[in-house]
């Protein structure tokens, strides 16, 4: 209430709600013609539901409602009648490429991502490393200002792995034609190949600023004032090519570096609820290094095993309802606590 009250504006006075019943109660507002989802993890998944079922547009910044719930919210979609557009800067990027190009005219898609932190490190020195350095350079990234966890996705790439599945339910491109692409400066954010062999990229600063910005004001270009969030520049300044500036370069990942992205394809590929137990399963590591009961090379041998004890188990659901995923997001975080527990 009191924050309510710092905003001074006049005859404001809100009803104030909590839970998963505020949530719900937020994304169906009468009023509301578009619902920003952004609530971190498989939590932001039901309200997201509800929100379509009420007719709602669904601005997207939640991987995880399409990488653990893609295959119960593509239908509801259609069924509905709503549309979904992403807010998330890759795939803001990619369907700001698409803008003109007609249906079937994509070839691949490119996804984009700057390495994170350790890119400029050899799987031998990261090794060698102590490991509670290799845990506090985890949390810093080199070109984005984001939260603890996705910092770490981008150290180990799971968050490329995730866009890459997130991708596939987007715009329905067959896992084999989604390509991730290292790009360092973080100003390219995701490109398109064409049938023709036309390459479309879409550049800006790594701000998260444009991204909702389009998703809410589709289709239209709203004029705006969006210098670089870090320093405060325009890009008529990066034009230059002074220092690093002006300089794009791309490579390809080093998988036995950045082995996550590698199971988020075998996870997407798998289908039905692999997908969920994964990003669980991702998220209960990220939580278990950042309070500092496993080390950062521990993530990814983490998720192999919990993706193989899915597997042996028969918990892997093919067709799944709602509740299906849910419980298979429970269950990916309890096997990723139990194959720490038995590693030690």
């Amino acid at each position: 209430k009191a924050g309510v009250a710092a905003l001074k504006i006049p005859r404001y006075a809100p009803q104030l709600v909590s839970g998963q019943a505020g949530q719900i109660a937020a994304a169906t507002y009468a009023e509301a013609k578009t619902v920003v989802t952004g609530i971190v993890g498989c939590a932001g998944l039901i309200p997201t539901i509800e929100a379509i079922k009420a007719g709602k547009d669904i601005a997207l910044a939640n991987k995880e409602t399409l990488i653990a719930g893609g295959p119960v919210i593509a239908p509801l979609l259609a069924k509905y009648g709503v549309s979904m557009l992403p807010v998330d800067s890759e795939h803001s990027a990619i369907f700001q490429c698409m803008q003109g190009v007609p249906d079937g005219g994509v070839k691949k898609i490119i996804l984009t991502g700057s390495g994170g932190t350790f890119r400029d490190l050899s799987v031998e020195e990261m090794k060698a490393m102590d490991p509670e350095v290799l845990r506090q350079r985890s949390t810093t990234h080199p070109n984005w200002d984001m939260g603890a966890k996705i910092t770490v996705d981008s150290s180990t790439m799971m968050n490329k792995g995730l866009e890459v599945i997130e991708a596939h339910w987007l715009y329905g491109i067959d896992y084999d034609n989604i390509e991730v692409v290292i790009h360092p400066q973080s100003i390219v954010h995701s490109a398109v190949e064409c049938h023709d062999t036309a390459v479309l990229m879409q550049a800006g600063w790594p701000d998260m600023r444009l991204p909702i910005l389009y998703a809410l004001s589709h289709p239209s270009r709203v004029p705006a004032d969006l210098p670089n969030p870090r320093d405060g520049r325009d890009f008529d300044d990066w034009w230059t090519g002074e220092g690093k500036d002006g300089k794009l370069t791309f490579s390809k990942p080093d998988y036995e570096k950045y082995p996550c992205v590698k199971l988020a394809y075998k996870a997407g590929r798998r289908g039905g609820t692999m997908p969920a137990i994964l990003s669980a399963a991702n998220e209960r590591a990220v939580e278990l290094l950042l309070s500092k009961q496993i080390d950062f090379l521990d993530i990814p041998g983490t998720l192999e095993a919990v993706m193989a004890k899915a597997e042996a188990e028969s918990k892997v659901v093919n067709v799944p309802t709602l509740e299906d995923i849910v419980e298979a997001d429970q269950w990916g975080r309890q096997a990723a606590d139990f194959v720490v527990k038995e590693r030690k």
